[in-house]
């Protein structure tokens, strides 16, 4: 006897469709599972199997074959446990249901409880771009999966629920796709306005934030770099609906979607420690990962001491950045995962921290700001667009009462913002100015003469890179398109260049 069930697979962000074969024969008790199975599906033989007894169902003493085609794709993961189970009810005759254009999903408990699955969500996208019309997932994963839409989702519980269900006996009602309380998209802990000083520097944050600008900011310890990194989420333009769906397929695939979250709609931030290797940032694994990069896809990646990460670690961001995915490539396969992110890095000037602070003095051997500042490839610093110093707060600050100026006043002003760069790069894959190829450079940052003598001078006497003089320019539209101005004026171009301290031949790290 024989049957077939359809289920998804996934490699990376990659899923595919999958048939689950099931044939009983005459012959010694046996279960075979084929089609490139990996230890966690070939384990299920074992928990079909206590599920069937302990759900009050029989488990045929036979051979048993399950084939999981296509065979030539290696099958990851205990997804496969519910799909497996059904075709073995099929081929028995213990369930006789008409299940055309049904596909399932899920991990079993021994019970016969199913249980929450990773990457649920592209799963379901691809099943109905498939012509499947109905799926069956974990009840846990019912929240992503209602938001996909032409297909109808039924949150299973456990095999009898199911069971009843494709018998007739107890239907289960669809699912039906809400935004929940958790999905507030407003709901932020940190704000800008608690910010005591540092006007210059939330200045440039926002800058970045309404241009999509990597940023690095220096200064001494406890000016307030990490407090200002940790708002930037706060005043970061509105998600778009395209934009959500991508972020929560990732979540979904590295298995870290909130419970009864059904759509990331707060940018993401993502801050590893110092001691993150090359691909827990880039994405790894014997079948890759989501690495943190691509965690913070369409969010923030604060890389906090930046000096301290293992070189390699810092060189592997670099194509990231540039292209905005990453490629890993092992033996099994290349896969590709989105990481369009805004860079913040933040870093002392020197290892003690307090070169250049202006009551302290620094404590480092001749030659160690330098050194310090080396550790950081000059290829990484000109990837990263805005270079600004954050110095130590002073007391009159500090000892303010008044609160400044919110991040829902910024957010207004990025979102505005934003909005402009929309309308300006309709039909294109383009979201912001810091995206901009060469081309869009050249047509869209369009100089007054005056700006265009400012950026003449300053790029010889700062001795700029072509890349450089590129981020300059981008930036200075950022700002234009935040002062409503249709060309790049001196004010405009001036205030760009002040945001790049890294490149000021001025910057003298000797003692």
């Amino acid at each position: 006897m024989f049957s077939t069930v359809t289920s998804v697979g996934i490699i990376g962000m990659h899923s595919y469709m999958v048939d689950i074969e099931a044939d009983i024969s005459m012959g010694k008790a046996k279960f075979d599972v084929v089609g490139l199975p990996d230890a966690a599906v070939s384990e299920s033989r074992e928990r079909v199997r206590a599920a069937m007894k302990n759900s009050g169902f029989d488990f045929p003493l036979v051979h048993i074959t399950v084939n999981l085609a296509p065979a030539d794709i290696k099958k990851e993961g205990p997804i496969y446990d519910l799909p497996i189970l059904i075709s073995l009810m099929l081929a028995s005759r213990q369930l006789v249901c008409d299940i055309d254009k049904c596909a399932f999903l899920g991990e079993l408990s021994l019970g016969g409880e199913v249980h929450h699955v990773n990457g649920v969500l592209p799963m379901v996208i691809e099943a109905r771009n498939n012509g499947i019309k109905k799926i069956f997932v974990p009840k846990d994963n019912e929240s992503e999966a209602s938001v996909v839409d032409g297909i109808e989702v039924y949150a299973i519980e456990n095999i009898k629920q199911l069971i009843n269900h494709l018998t007739g006996k107890e239907l289960v009602a669809p699912a039906v796709f809400e935004v929940s309380e958790n999905d507030d998209k407003y709901d932020f802990d940190a704000d800008f306005a608690d910010v005591k000083g540092q006007f210059q520097a939330k200045r440039a944050l926002e800058v970045a934030a309404a241009g999509g600008h990597n940023i690095m900011m220096i200064g001494p310890p406890g000016s307030g770099k990490s407090m200002l990194a940790k708002r930037i989420p706060s005043i970061l333009p509105d998600m778009t609906f395209d934009e959500s769906l991508e972020t929560t397929k990732i979540f979904s695939v590295a298995g870290i979607l909130p419970k009864n979250v059904s759509l990331i709609r707060k940018r993401p931030f993502r801050s590893p420690h110092h001691t993150v290797s090359a691909p827990g940032l880039s994405g790894g694994g014997s079948i890759p990962k989501p690495g943190e990069v691509s965690l913070a896809h369409n969010g923030v990646l604060f890389l906090d001491e930046l000096p301290e990460f293992a070189k390699n670690a810092m060189e592997a961001l670099r194509q990231p950045i540039e292209d905005g995915v990453v490629t890993i490539s092992r033996v099994a396969g290349t896969l590709t995962y989105p990481c369009s992110v805004m860079l913040v890095c933040a870093m002392n000037p020197c290892p003690c921290g307090y070169f250049g602070h202006a009551t302290r003095k620094c404590t480092c051997p001749s030659g160690a700001p330098a050194r310090y500042l080396s550790k950081v490839s000059g290829p990484l610093l000109d990837r990263l667009d805005i270079h600004i110093e954050v110095p130590q707060v002073n007391f009159d600050d500090l000892s303010d009462s008044s609160r400044g100026e919110s991040s829902e006043l910024i957010r207004a002003r990025v979102n505005t913002a934003r909005r402009i760069q929309t309308k300006r790069f309709e039909g294109t894959d383009i979201k912001s100015n810091a995206h901009m190829t060469a081309e869009m450079t050249r047509r869209f940052c369009v100089l007054t003469e005056p700006a265009s003598m400012v950026l003449k001078n300053s790029f010889d006497n700062l001795g700029l890179s072509a890349r450089a003089y590129d981020k300059i320019l981008r930036v200075a539209r950022t700002i234009a398109d935040l002062d409503g101005a249709e060309k790049i004026d001196i004010k405009h171009i001036s205030e760009a260049l002040q945001y790049r301290s890294l490149d000021r031949k001025f910057w003298n790290t000797e003692k």
